[in-house]
């Protein structure tokens, strides 16, 4: 099935790293893969296993951020609800009958949001856990995601700089009216397109937050966007970029979560894995060994550690036939750097 089975647009997304801009370029390098089921086994932003989803294949979507996990329940699990208009009236309004803490309002204080957003954040997360639906919750938690995000310098929370919004300065970049546009207007707008994303392609698809180590299952195709490490050695590390979309689906913890020495109040965690150039070769190793029965589709840039040479080497100990895909000069949001995109396909003798 190589036509999209419905007119949905893709989800918009400011999360760094995204495969906006080039899942299509990537579907036509996948293509003509034998396979009906995919794993995309680091989700992240949902775009890759949502295109797949238009595609009519079976998706299960896995990342082990829950806030992400939200995201890919949201966007690709769920095949038919929608928040209805009483929904989100009751989402933007106080409730008498509901006890609204104040968590973000003490603890984040002049860090990310004015005291009013704070506030209106604290309001809408409880309202949020009180819709009757598990997938009403996701899609309401994707549109606060947004909303938080876009109302950010950076889109990022890893730094304290509200100042960066409320300084009476001229600014040579960043988009002050977006930012100081009320949560609620932006809130309103992703609800809308959080809607209009959700559809069935007849599938039973899945969302899953696990340790990719612990996935079990049988997959045709795995797909696997880890995060990257520059030639430098710097890791992604999402949890630092947003700690605080992940403290708010962990709102009843969250504060036995946070390093409080830091002035961002970040969430305490270990480095993954993913994030450590001496660590990364054996993850690779061993991710490619756990999925060796299905076609793997690995995707990586140009620039980073380990090399594309070095992970076309390692991919070669268990698919007979590697082939590598380059889209060439491609720059991500927020980076400096240009490096070309590429994708490994790693691929048994009958696909070769």
């Amino acid at each position: 099935m190589g036509d999209l089975i419905t007119p949905y647009k893709l989800p918009t997304t400011r999360y760094q790293g995204s495969k906006s801009k080039i899942v299509e370029w990537i579907w036509e390098a996948v293509k003509k893969i034998n396979f009906k089921s995919v794993l995309d086994a680091f989700g992240g932003t949902g775009i890759v296993g949502y295109f797949l989803k238009m595609k009519g294949k079976r998706v299960f979507y896995n990342d082990i951020l829950k806030s992400n996990y939200y995201i890919g329940t949201a966007l690709i699990e769920n095949d038919a609800e929608r928040l209805s208009k009483s929904d989100i009236d009751f989402l933007l309004q106080p409730n008498p009958d509901i006890n609204y803490p104040t968590f973000i309002q003490d603890t984040f204080s002049d860090i990310y949001y004015t005291d009013d957003e704070n506030r209106w954040l604290d309001m809408v997360i409880q309202n949020i856990e009180n819709l009757d639906s598990f997938y009403k919750r996701t899609l309401a938690y994707y549109a606060l995601f947004q909303s938080c995000i876009i109302k950010r310098p950076y889109n990022l929370f890893h730094r304290k700089n509200l100042y960066m919004r409320t300084s009476n300065v001229k600014r040579s970049f960043g988009n002050k009216a977006t930012w100081d546009t009320p949560f609620e207007e932006h809130f309103l707008n992703f609800v809308n397109e959080a809607n209009g994303c959700v559809f069935s392609n007849g599938k039973k698809n899945k969302a899953l937050n696990l340790d990719v180590f612990d996935i079990e299952g049988d997959f045709d195709l795995v797909y696997i966007d880890t995060p990257y490490i520059s030639r430098e050695g710097v890791g992604v590390d999402y949890m630092e970029f947003y700690h605080f979309l992940e403290g708010i689906v962990n709102y009843q913890k969250w504060k036995d979560m946070i390093d409080y020495r830091s002035k961002h109040r970040r969430i305490k965690h270990n480095k993954p894995v993913w994030c450590d150039k001496n660590k990364i070769y054996t993850a690779f190793n061993k991710l490619f060994e756990k999925f060796q029965d299905a076609s793997i589709v690995v995707s990586y840039r140009s620039d980073g550690i380990p090399s594309i040479e070095s992970l076309k080497r390692i991919l070669k100990r268990y698919k007979p036939v590697v082939r590598e895909v380059r889209y060439g000069d491609y720059k991500y949001v927020l980076s400096n750097n240009s490096s070309e995109e590429c994708l490994l396909l790693g691929l048994d003798e009958s696909e070769g």
